[in-house]
């Protein structure tokens, strides 16, 4: 295996020459860096990952943390980041937090030790989250998906307000008064203002709000599950259900098919996110989507600009709209 010292004999110059080109530090004649160059295609160096970065002061490394990888929003997401990521010669490395705040404090530390340049975080908790007092030696980070109040962080987030507002409203306009919610953990944005949506939209269109209707779940399956079970054994159950997210929504079909009731026609539901199955179940079930993708590609962007230098006076947010998509699981009342 080659060496840098191989590469300074067969160019004829010296070591530190050869570092200075590795390292696009400059200071370099263009006829010599040339002949550095082919010195290194003829003997197949490949430089050190480590010791460049000690030289640059970068790994070319981002981290990423998500709460649940097993919620299929965040593949999509680390996707869009991947690839963007990709293409400015970035390695991604991914951890799961398990919505857990002491895991995700270890993986911030574990990240720090590993020198990444800088963090994509969806946290587990948005008020004790360890991001508040988090000092990650100057590396920029932004926040995915989950807003903290009054952070210095860029963020990139949806309106889940206006997401829940157009899903109810959408269920009113279908002669639905009675209509229940399984929401989310009220200590993370999207729970907080995905159930704010719920009501303002009852308030708006003057709809009686029924506290025994709003449930709080935890964004996953068992809870949907569970929370759905509670709703549809009232005495007064609701006609209509709007799940929160994607993985709620799941165990809420899985209750409806155990209790053979028809979607559609028993039981009204409109879940917030798509799921790959939302199609294929019968009737195809209506559903607020987003851009997942894209939203990886912005919170690449936005921390691959901090990376590279770029100084802002405030923390960018960048709020992008959710879209309903009607389908059939939604009908007139």
């Amino acid at each position: 295996m080659s060496t840098i010292k191989d590469v300074a004999k067969k160019a004829n110059v010296s070591i530190a020459t050869v570092s200075r080109v590795i390292n696009c530090l400059g200071g370099v004649k263009p006829s010599t860096e040339s002949r550095i160059r082919e010195a290194i295609e003829e003997l197949n160096y490949s430089p050190n990952v480590i010791a460049r970065s000690m030289v640059v002061k970068r790994t070319q490394t981002i981290g990423v943390i998500v709460p649940d990888i097993a919620n299929p929003f965040f593949p999509e997401v680390i996707k869009g980041i991947e690839e963007y990521a990709r293409e400015y010669g970035f390695t991604t490395f991914l951890a799961n937090s398990d919505e857990s705040v002491d895991e995700e404090s270890r993986i911030l530390s574990a990240l720090r030790e590993r020198r990444v340049d800088g963090l994509i975080v969806t946290t587990a908790s948005e008020l004790d989250s360890p991001l508040v007092e988090f000092e990650f030696d100057s590396s920029p980070i932004v926040l995915l998906d989950r807003y903290i109040h009054k952070s210095p962080y860029d963020s990139v987030v949806i309106d889940n307000t206006r997401g829940a507002y157009t899903a109810v409203k959408h269920l009113v306009t279908e002669g639905h008064t009675k209509i229940g919610l399984i929401g989310g953990p009220s200590n993370v944005t999207p729970g907080r203002d995905r159930t704010k949506g719920y009501i303002q939209a009852h308030t708006d269109f003057e709809i009686p709000i029924r506290q025994e209707y709003i449930l709080e779940g935890d964004f996953k399956e068992e809870s949907g599950y569970r929370l759905g079970e509670k709703l549809l054994a009232m005495s007064q159950p609701p006609t209509a259900i709007f799940s929160a997210n994607n993985l709620m929504t799941l165990g809420l079909l899985k209750y409806i098919q155990r209790r053979h009731l028809q979607l559609g026609k028993d039981i009204t539901v409109i879940g917030f996110d798509d799921l790959d199955l939302a199609t294929f179940i019968e009737p195809p079930l209506t559903v607020v989507s987003r851009p997942m993708r894209y939203m990886g590609e912005i919170a690449a962007s936005l921390l691959i600009e901090r990376i590279n230098g770029a100084e802002f006076k405030e923390p960018r947010k960048i709020v992008l709209l959710p879209q309903l998509v009607i389908r059939k699981s939604t009908n007139n009342k």
